[in-house]
């Protein structure tokens, strides 16, 4: 029922107001106080109305802080003295999609042992009703994203001399806008009206879907550009060119920017090898996670650990919040050209660690049953493997990463290494591993 970033899927099919009951009633066992945020989908008031139905009626205290983003809603259980928190939304999914993501006081995520208690229990279908005198009862706050704009601002030194542009994508990024303007940094906006059909562009932002932004950003003579997806718990990067900031660049800037000798930072297996190469270069470690932000956050919540992100745009500093907060990274990034100088000029001292990447999908008919196979074959032949999430094979030139896509039939490969010739020839190895090995489709 839950993936690695809750529940997601289609309105009325996967994800209907039915479930949204259900969840509510069994989030309410173990909470007596809990946070309810949506983001911009229209369908996001019908399913927030449910969930709030169930968790009241099974007892449980609702506050509800109407259209917010993720991360507002995530840091929100720990401002409001709440149990946990529930944000309706799809996050970069299209508009026909909806979902809901739970939160613990911590920001961290609800973890897979949590999710398979609340799946038991909607399963079992014995919800704990409450009598007519004992219901929760249900108030608002209006207050959540100031309160958010008002903690980052408090923050970050004055950026008078940065003028920004921000695509909001039609989503819940606001904050992010009025945090930079309480700085005193001139910001101009792009989609800034909110709309749950994402209309300017889709939620998803990355180079293709942000087309408007990179012309946008040299025209106006921007430092920079950022862009969130539909709840702003991603924050992606164009440079003061007009160029889209690649995400495992992205990563490796805000690493070194925070990591000492002796310190941790945890990414996901399909991870450049830039990161771990700017980060031993400052005398840090990297730690590889499953493929997932609530893997990296459940890192970094470890002593040791000073940041974390996902090429994808999810960006975790955990003496901030567990949970991935694309206005705060925002602030960050505005906070370290402000510091270090134009953001092309930065992106510009990783050349010398660069590296080619090439990826491929292969169809197959049982996910399970292939991988394991591969597993097995792969672990025979070579020597430096890491099953954490799929199977990542390190060799003298680079790597590869064989791992099952999470909503489709397929297997996806992914391989790196300095020079492109190299980084095809792994793919191809790789893929006649899977080819010979997977029960291909």
């Amino acid at each position: 029922m839950f993936g690695t970033s809750g529940i997601r899927g289609a309105v009325g099919e996967t994800v209907t107001a039915d479930l949204a009951l259900r969840i509510g009633q069994a989030v309410a066992t173990d909470a007596d106080r809990v946070v309810l945020g949506r983001d911009v989908r229209d369908s996001g008031r019908m399913l927030s109305d449910a969930l709030s139905v169930g968790l009241r009626e099974c007892g449980t205290d609702v506050v509800r802080v109407g259209l917010a983003s993720t991360p507002t809603v995530a840091r929100c259980v720990e401002w409001l003295d709440a149990d946990a928190g529930v944000i309706v939304t799809a996050s970069h999914n299209p508009a026909p999609d909806n979902g809901i993501k739970l939160w613990n006081p911590s920001g961290q995520a609800f973890d897979g042992d949590q999710t398979d208690a609340i799946t038991r229990r909607i399963e079992a279908g014995d919800a704990d009703r409450s009598r007519w005198d004992e219901l929760g009862r249900e108030t608002e706050d209006a207050d959540a994203a100031r309160r958010h704009v008002d903690t980052l601002s408090a923050q970050f030194e004055t950026m008078e001399d940065l003028d920004v542009v921000v695509d909001l994508g039609n989503g819940t990024g606001r904050v992010t806008v009025d945090a930079l303007y309480e700085l005193d940094a001139d910001v101009n906006t792009l989609d800034g009206q909110p709309d749950g059909r994402f209309p300017a562009r889709k939620s998803e932002p990355n180079a293709e879907t942000l087309s408007v932004l990179r012309a946008t950003v040299p025209a106006a003579g921007a430092d920079f550009g950022i862009a969130h997806d539909g709840d702003a718990d991603r924050m992606v990067a164009v440079s003061d060119t007009g160029s889209y900031v690649p995400g495992d660049v992205l990563l490796a800037l805000f690493a070194r920017d925070v990591v000492s000798s002796g310190e941790k930072v945890a990414v996901p297996v399909d991870t450049s090898l830039l990161v771990s190469d700017v980060v031993e270069a400052e005398g840090g470690e990297v730690v590889y996670t499953p493929v997932g932000d609530v893997h990296v956050a459940e890192a970094v919540s470890q002593s040791g650990f000073v940041f974390g992100g996902e090429p994808s745009g999810a960006w975790i500093w955990p003496e901030e919040t567990l949970a991935p907060d694309g206005h705060h990274a925002a602030l960050r990034l505005a906070d370290l050209v402000r510091r270090e100088g134009p953001l092309s000029e930065l992106v510009a001292s990783l050349d010398d660690v660069r590296y080619e990447t090439c990826r491929a999908n292969v169809p197959v008919e049982k996910k399970s049953e292939s991988m394991a196979r591969i597993r097995d074959a792969l672990l025979a032949e070579y020597d430096r493997v890491d099953t954490t999430d799929g199977v990542r094979v390190e060799t003298e030139d680079g790597w590869f990463l064989v791992r099952a896509s999470g909503t489709e039939p397929l297997v996806r490969v992914t391989a790196e290494a300095r020079d492109e010739s190299v980084a095809t020839d792994l793919l191809s190895d790789a893929r006649a591993v899977v080819e010979s090995d997977g029960i291909v489709a």
